[in-house]
């Protein structure tokens, strides 16, 4: 997640929470908005954060990360909370017969519901995506 529009730039499914799962949508994110060096990445501590391979995933493209002490999620707050409202408005209300209906129910919410409609009262009642157009430049006329 972008902290800056709240919008979810990366994201994987799995059988497994593993490094895999957090590589996959590591390298979603980076594709599309290609950082430059530099970055702060949040996250939690969990095992699949401290890998190895994710660790050095992100040393090679110069991301900073950052890991709140044991017990302090602060960092990682805005994603908790989003969490929290996916499983609210989705994971909850639902019943999947397969892997395959549940990602594609997934991606709908991710892609075309949560950053392109749901508004957020922190970005002033717009969506992640109205947030970042209003956040670019303005191109000067001729």
């Amino acid at each position: 997640m972008d902290l800056f529009s709240r919008k979810v730039v990366g994201w994987s499914m799995s059988q497994n929470i593993d490094r895999h799962l957090v590589l996959n949508a590591l390298d979603m994110a980076l594709k599309g908005r290609q950082p430059p060096r530099g970055l702060l990445h949040h996250s939690d501590r969990g095992s699949q954060y401290a890998s190895t391979d994710y660790q050095q995933a992100l040393a090679a493209r110069g991301i900073q990360c950052s890991m709140s002490r044991k017990g302090n999620c602060w960092d990682n707050a805005v994603v908790e909370s989003y969490f929290s409202t996916l499983k609210q408005e989705l994971v909850y209300t639902a019943d999947f017969a397969t892997h395959e209906q549940a990602r594609l129910a997934l991606f709908e919410y991710i892609e075309v519901f949560y950053n392109r409609q749901r508004r957020h009262s922190t970005l002033g009642y717009v969506s992640p995506v109205d947030f970042e157009l209003a956040a670019l430049p303005q191109k000067l006329a001729p």
